[in-house]
């Protein structure tokens, strides 16, 4: 298969920095969760990744648990038949979930320093890089004592298999505690967390994390922004054959939104979809979706928002929030809060002692 070198041009897509560290990224970028080596493979992935690309998307996220491993092999050889060079990319991968689908020991998951570094070795073999820029720790495990987590991360450091190591569902009590550990063994500690954040998801990025944010500046690399396809207003008249809320693989982490989608809290937040739909069509000219991505965006603490896609046109059309971003003023995100009518209260009671994952002082 002929290689189509590709030169990267940002096209007008803007980019921050991750958390506290130096390292750019785009505002929006491109996951592997359901759709690279899941339900998209072969040359579509690299449709998908070449329009990406080409679009500005220069930060690819995937994950060892995604499609079992194959969203990481899938994602590596399409990167190398492209001929996109490694230096042009922001490669994040996330260990956790293990990659196999029948498990054959007990430490084929979790945040042990035996599967960090093993689960980190084997994902840079699948997808056939020898460094990831970021390393996710795909959830808190309270198994394991928060030192070894943290020194095993920062081992994979040392050996130059990842640049930066960060969280992903994590307490602000959990990073918290792993700042601590790292200040105290003289180590780093994570430079983001990757969390579900959306307009019917605010509590913990806005009101739990609060805290984290003014002490670390740690950055949110954001999932779900669309809160699986409901704020596109594609579930209006019901779950179509297809959606992530028909997927059994999926629709768990949307059960509270599909438990009552046809009555009582489901009902309110479909009508609100509608009045936000209305007000981005009339008051801003563009699309739900576009209002949506570009709502989560424009949150300060906001690093990178990542976009799935299961064909290239989907990415297009969701960049489209990147026009929409600017046009979102103090005035018009005022508009949208009386809409929402969800704004998290302040966060009242930080300032308690600070405890770790076991409910101990420190």
């Amino acid at each position: 298969m002929s290689t189509v070198k590709i030169e990267y041009d940002a096209k007008g897509m803007p980019f921050r920095r991750l958390g506290p560290s130096g390292l750019r990224v785009p505002v929006f970028s491109l996951g592997g969760w359901l759709t690279i080596g899941g339900t998209v493979k072969g040359d579509p992935v690299k449709d998908i990744i070449k329009v990406a690309f080409e679009n500005g998307i220069n930060m690819f996220d995937t994950a060892e648990g995604y499609s079992s491993g194959e969203s990481e092999v899938e994602m590596g050889r399409v990167i190398r038949e492209l001929g996109l060079r490694r230096s042009d990319l922001v490669i994040s991968t996330k260990i956790y979930f293990g990659w196999k689908k029948a498990k054959t020991s007990p430490n084929d998951t979790g945040l042990s320093r035996k599967h960090i570094i093993e689960g980190t070795q084997a994902s840079l073999e699948r997808l056939g890089m020898d460094y990831v820029d970021i390393i996710f720790a795909h959830r808190p495990d309270l198994s394991v004592p928060m030192e070894e987590v943290v020194r095993a991360f920062n081992y994979v450091i040392e050996k130059g298999w990842a640049f930066y190591w960060a969280t992903s569902e994590w307490s602000a009590q959990q990073i918290e505690e792993a700042y601590h550990v790292a200040d105290k063994l003289g180590l780093v500690g994570p430079v983001a967390e990757q969390c579900q954040h959306h307009m019917f998801h605010r509590e913990r990025p806005e009101k739990e994390y609060a805290p984290i944010y003014a002490k670390y500046q740690i950055g949110t690399t954001v999932w779900s922004a669309l809160a699986g396809g409901l704020l596109t207003g594609k579930y209006n008249d019901g779950i179509p054959e297809g959606s992530r809320y028909a997927n059994e693989d999926t629709k768990v982490f949307y059960k509270e939104i599909l438990q009552t989608i046809d009555e009582g809290e489901g009902k309110r937040k479909l009508n609100k979809v509608k009045e936000l739909s209305e007000f981005a069509e009339k008051e801003l000219g563009c699309t739900a979706t576009a209002l949506a991505l570009a709502w989560v965006a424009v949150n300060p603490n906001t690093s990178t928002v990542i976009l799935g896609a299961s064909k290239p046109e989907q990415v297009v059309e969701n960049l489209k929030a990147i026009e929409v971003i600017p046009k979102l003023t103090p005035e018009v995100l005022e508009k949208i809060e009386k809409i929402l009518d969800n704004k998290p209260a302040p966060e009242s009671s930080w300032g308690r002692p600070s405890l770790d994952s076991f409910g101990r002082k420190y």
